[in-house]
């Protein structure tokens, strides 16, 4: 566990005279609220405002690219252990290509293999953007969008990036 804390702690630095800022997404104008949470797990709304199934829909990038990232983002890609649960492969086949001795999974490639998820903070150092990164495909994906701020132009160049870089 300390190694995992240590890999989340890795990109992270503090700046002087820079304050951190939250930012609650369905929300965004009035912030979080208690009554707001529970409105929000009553009604079961989900905010499409910014959703990721509306993020993945870019004009710029090929469909091709948007079907793959709508794949990935609801774990529905070939990896070997989608494979074995669908029976094409046995379990005893189910470790990451790369050779790291993972079960490859989609969360695995793409946050965590030290082959592939490795582009992450190669990216991140060249947009200048400094945060933990979340160990939820999703939630990956919303929060480099959003990790910013800044307006509309700015979160679509971030959306881009993310979607020509899965």
């Amino acid at each position: 566990m300390l190694e995992e804390c240590r890999t989340l702690l890795f990109d992270v630095s503090l700046r002087a005279n820079v304050s951190d800022q939250w930012l609650w997404l369905p929300d965004p104008s009035g912030g979080y609220s208690v009554r707001g949470a529970y409105h929000l797990l009553m009604t079961k709304d989900i905010p499409l405002a910014d959703s990721e199934v509306e993020l993945i829909w870019h004009n710029q990038v090929p469909l091709k690219v948007s079907v793959f990232a709508w794949r990935l983002l609801r774990d529905k890609l070939s990896t070997k252990t989608n494979l074995v649960n669908i029976g094409v492969i046995f379990s005893n086949a189910s470790f990451c290509v790369s050779g790291c001795c993972f079960v490859e999974t989609t969360h695995h490639l793409f946050l965590f293999c030290s082959t592939f998820a490795s582009l992450w903070p190669l990216v991140r150092h060249w947009i200048g953007f400094i945060g933990v990164e979340s160990n939820i495909l999703s939630d990956h994906f919303l929060h480099f969008v959003h990790s910013t701020g800044g307006g509309k132009a700015r979160r679509s160049f971030l959306q881009l990036i993310w979607l020509l870089c899965a």
